[in-house]
């Protein structure tokens, strides 16, 4: 039996993009060169070429895909809310959620910010329009909730959550995940 290379099911650009993200995700972004991104993806340097300008628009696309994956859990999170007081209780545990099993190496945002410290670049612009966003999507639960101190309390949870992402790496997720609810329950005033 001959080994055969894994033939993808996605367009060429998504399959290069997945593989890029996973390898940036676990290895770092600077860690990763394009000759490794184009092996492991079983591909050319002309078709990544084709498709991204070079590398730093392969991260933005990388952290933009981050960032819709986070938007299609919140447009699926508004679907089944009964009401404004569940949806933000579904987003709070979707937040622990994702850093207990899907963010389990920090935060892909905070991570890139790190490795690209020019704060004008197409990179950092993409991690404030996420925060941005994230900030605003809180809030905007927490005042249909009826927290007239909306913005305060966005604000607390946005720093939950860069906290539970990086604490789920760092220490025990199982620690991190029942602190974050706990911290975030009452950041909101949910349940007394």
């Amino acid at each position: 039996m001959t080994a055969t290379a894994t033939i993808p099911t996605t367009s060429p650009r998504e399959h290069l993009l997945a593989v890029a993200g996973e390898l940036f995700y676990r290895e770092g972004i600077t860690g990763v060169g394009i000759e490794r991104i184009v092996a492991e993806a079983h591909t050319t340097r002309a078709t990544l070429y084709r498709h991204f300008a070079g590398k730093e628009a392969l991260v933005v696309a990388y952290l933009e895909r981050e960032d819709a994956m986070l938007k299609a859990a919140f447009d699926a999170a508004e679907s089944v809310a009964t009401d404004p007081e569940h949806l933000l209780e579904l987003a709070i545990e979707g937040i622990a959620e994702d850093a207990n099993r899907h963010h389990t190496r920090g935060c892909p945002f905070i991570n890139a910010t790190a490795e690209y410290a020019d704060a004008q670049s197409p990179v950092r612009g993409v991690v404030s329009s996420h925060r941005r966003w994230f900030r605003g999507q809180l809030e905007r639960y927490l005042d249909a909730a009826g927290r007239g101190d909306a913005g305060d309390r966005a604000d607390e949870l946005v720093m939950l959550r860069d906290a539970v992402l990086v604490g789920s790496y760092l220490d025990d997720r199982s620690a991190a995940h029942r602190t974050f609810i706990r911290a975030a329950r009452a950041a909101a005033s949910i349940g007394g």
